[in-house]
């Protein structure tokens, strides 16, 4: 770890496409969230579970979508408490107490809401922890036989939204709460966000490969692998119908990004973005930097430490082509979420 990388000039010409341009933060990403994390008083007893991230940190940087599959499928406020019984691969939405089915009703609002919001242009989904309609995960399922219940469930909208749109970014409320769980969706979030804002532009084989070029360490701090495959589809993007090419890296780009970041292939990206520089750094500010990737590595201090000398650097020496990478700003810097060890 020790070593910097050798970056010469034709692998920075190789990799970079188009002339470089600095990098600038994209719109505003679309949310859908379950209502009642926005405060609104829809759950079953009338409250609701206002959620002061979502609303008071992220809602600066997003629209919100809200729905509460619930309510807004005719249920009432306040309303019988519901549970799923049955198959956790196609559960029933019952009535706790008096067993009344509302399986048909949800699904039919689930199926059509989730219609409409083809049209709301999403790039993530927040929703509620352990709810019947909503939960991503870990929902309880009640056994007709009377057996214990087992969270192995999904909440019924969420089921058909997640069908829908298989690749944009789902997380509860609960899981945002682990720092590291955050970040990954918020980064996930505006991946997505950037990614719509290129197929808006207009879709060319040159914008995609320009695309790429920026995206080049994010996607090696979640997967070496998937950046590989990544270059190759944009390697031979003559040989594919533009449609059919975008079609392909999208899925790939977004399964890339779901993949977790680790501190490991953080710290292989920072010290192969010193090496650009590495030239220009007297021998007491390379070991400073070094000692900061190191202590980062080592879990002693959080990502922001190292990352804003690489970035203090990348300015200084005019880096074009690192002050075009998403990674050093992939979300908002208000959000403060590379603050964490």
């Amino acid at each position: 770890m020790a070593k910097l990388p050798d970056t010469s000039d034709s692998d920075v010409h190789a990799d970079a496409g188009p002339p470089p341009k600095p990098f600038s933060l994209p719109g505003r990403p679309r949310l859908l969230v379950s209502a009642c994390l926005l405060g609104e008083q829809v759950r079953y007893d009338g409250g609701h579970k206002r959620d002061p991230f979502l609303v008071d940190n992220v809602g600066r940087f997003v629209e919100w979508e809200r729905v509460c599959p619930e309510a807004d499928c005719g249920l009432g406020i306040p309303r019988p408490s519901m549970h799923l019984v049955g198959d956790p691969a196609r559960p029933r939405l019952v009535a706790s107490k008096t067993g009344a089915d509302q399986t048909e009703r949800m699904e039919r609002f689930a199926r059509q809401h989730v219609r409409q919001l083809e049209e709301a242009d999403l790039c993530g989904y927040v929703c509620k922890k352990g709810s019947p309609s909503s939960g991503m995960e870990r929902v309880r399922v009640y056994d007709e036989g009377g057996a214990p219940p087992r969270r192995i469930g999904t909440g019924i909208f969420t089921r058909v939204l997640m069908e829908r749109f298989s690749d944009i970014p789902v997380e509860e409320e609960g899981r945002l709460h682990d720092p590291f769980l955050r970040e990954h969706f918020i980064e996930r979030v505006f991946a997505m966000r950037r990614w719509k804002d290129l197929v808006a532009s207009g879709r060319s084989r040159g914008r995609l490969v320009e695309f790429h070029a920026d995206h080049k360490y994010q996607l090696l701090s979640h997967s070496r692998p998937r950046y590989e495959e990544l270059g190759r589809l944009v390697a031979r993007a003559k040989e594919l119908r533009t449609s059919e090419l975008y079609d392909v890296y999208r899925g790939l780009f977004m399964v890339s990004m779901a993949q977790q970041p680790t501190a490991k292939k953080r710290t292989d990206v920072l010290m192969h973005m010193m090496g650009y520089f590495k030239r220009d750094l007297d021998a007491d500010e390379k070991q400073e930097l070094l000692e900061l990737v190191r202590d980062y590595h080592r879990g002693m201090v959080p990502l922001i430490v190292p990352l804003t000398l690489v970035k203090h650097y990348t300015r200084k020496f005019r880096v074009a082509y690192l002050e075009r990478q998403s990674f050093l700003s992939p979300y908002p810097a208000e959000l403060m979420l590379r603050n964490h060890v």
